[in-house]
């Protein structure tokens, strides 16, 4: 099949019998071009089937007002909010937005970090993969002046902005929250220790034991690789298994909290009587699961719209924060799952 020829502002200017500058301006609602004509230019490029050459105009301008976004997984409940708030603030801006996802992949994240670069982004946001413990594939967006911004899972080795929660300090409430009810053998299921977010959940839990008095016992804290909902249940089969066995446990994702709970049930095990479970982020499933889960809310949202103004916004404006560091308040949702002695 023959291609067919793409129409040019000139083939609409031939058609209504004006100027291609006319066309142009039009095309652009520009404000010394009156509505009318405005309205007649329009339909008539789309009856043409007229295509705007972007790339010609990105070639010009220097922008594509475009950014690009990588994160682990789409379908975490969280990363899925976080988009959220980065596309509706780039919008508002005018700016579209490219995701791509790593699936927790170095590979994966170096080879969407390059496939940006190359597409002329004005700007990044990522949150990164699980695996990534080398970060000289961001290199080229630094040489280039251009923006960076990480969030959630963050490097700090890159003078870049970063949009975080305190992990230490809401792993420390959470394992508090324990503790009050009654817990005395806390286990913690944790992420890989390289990346930022999980080193700081098991410090925070680590700082509570020690100021309640606790010996930190290594064989309660099982480090994950992806913290799915398999390893979940098999980590807790593992723990759940130990004599004498936890009577409470802290995860670092709801994920597997949800899992906790799952095998807990199938033994046997009285939630939170026998155990109690505390997870992270707040996703939907914790009040899907029974007992409902009580977990750390994590403002996801709040993260993405934040990393977005970062990038897109100038340093001098008033409402955009100066330091390179922003770090969200977090807070204690206590449910069924953990409540032991009543408010």
């Amino acid at each position: 099949m023959k291609k067919s020829k793409e129409v040019t502002i000139y083939d609409i200017a031939s058609a209504l019998n004006v100027s291609p500058s006319t066309v142009s301006r039009a095309l652009k609602k520009h404000k010394s071009i009156g509505k009318e004509t405005i309205k007649k230019v329009e339909k008539k490029a789309t009856q043409m089937g007229y295509r705007p050459n972007r790339v010609a105009a990105n070639l010009r301008t220097q922008k594509t007002n475009t950014i690009g976004v990588i994160v682990p997984r789409v379908d975490r409940p969280f990363i899925s909010t976080l988009i959220s708030g980065i596309e509706s603030e780039a919008k508002a801006k005018g700016y579209h937005v490219i995701f791509t996802q790593s699936h927790d992949k170095i590979k994966l994240e170096k080879e969407n970090a390059k496939l940006l670069f190359n597409y002329r982004v004005d700007g990044i946001i990522v949150s990164l993969a699980m695996e990534t413990n080398n970060y000289d594939h961001f290199l080229p967006f630094k040489d280039k002046d251009i923006p960076l911004v990480f969030v959630d899972r963050v490097t700090e080795s890159l003078d870049t902005d970063l949009v975080v929660i305190d992990n230490t300090q809401s792993a420390q409430i959470a394992t508090q929250h324990l503790i009050d009810q009654g817990c005395k053998r806390i286990a913690h299921l944790a992420g890989a220790q390289h990346r930022n977010v999980y080193l700081n959940r098991r410090k925070g839990y680590e700082k509570a034991l020690l100021e309640n008095g606790f010996i930190v016992e290594k064989k309660r804290i099982i480090e994950l690789k992806q913290l799915s909902a398999e390893e979940g249940y098999q980590s807790a089969k593992t723990l759940l298994k130990q004599n004498p066995r936890p009577d409470g446990i802290f995860t670092a994702n709801d994920t597997t909290a949800v899992s906790v709970i799952q095998c807990a049930k199938e033994l046997g095990i009285k939630i939170p009587e026998e155990l109690a479970v505390v997870g992270f982020n707040n996703d939907p499933i914790s009040t899907i699961i029974d007992p409902a889960l009580s977990t750390i809310n994590h403002p996801a949202r709040e993260m993405g719209e934040i990393a977005a103004r970062q990038l897109l916004s100038d340093k001098k404006d008033s409402i955009i924060e100066s330091s390179n560091i922003i770090k969200l308040k977090t807070e204690l949702i206590q449910r069924a799952s953990s409540t032991r002695i009543e408010k």
